[in-house]
């Protein structure tokens, strides 16, 4: 992870520093946003896909693009402090509903045991046509 223009430093004690990094995705200088954002307590990822060195991963299984993004993310918020047992809530965008259950399932493997809140939409496409699914997650790490 690099860190992204515009990081601050705290201007005061009690005022949070916030701290973003990105991962260098084929997207995120030509749109203008980063992978994490650390703001105080709270950890929020950007969407996270199967895109790997720029390409996508496991075209075709929308279980193992779930978790591919899953890592993605999780590896994206551990940059940052969080750990998955910081993870709040998650969002998971399909391009089908057809794949709601392999996508839950996969969900499930990683998160059954922290069970945050979670959403599951399903949206007319994503960026990539070979793109089947897209996750955010949110950590709020307490007093680290």
């Amino acid at each position: 992870m690099t860190a992204v223009a515009g990081d601050s430093a705290p201007s005061a004690p009690d005022v949070p520093a916030v701290t973003r990094l990105g991962s260098g995705g084929p997207w995120e200088a030509l749109y203008g946003y980063c992978r994490v954002v650390r703001a105080g307590r709270l950890a929020i990822t950007a969407g996270c896909t199967s895109t790997v060195d720029g390409r996508v991963a496991h075209v075709g299984d929308a279980a193992a693009q779930t978790a591919q993004a899953i890592r993605i993310g999780l590896d994206a918020l551990a940059e940052v402090g969080a750990e998955p047992a910081d993870v709040v809530r998650t969002r998971m965008y399909v391009t089908d509903r057809m794949y709601a259950d392999e996508v839950g399932r996969a969900h499930n493997a990683v998160f059954g045991a922290v069970r945050p809140v979670a959403t599951m939409v399903v949206v007319a496409g994503l960026i990539d046509p070979e793109h089947l699914v897209e996750v955010e997650l949110e950590a709020w790490l307490g007093d680290r």
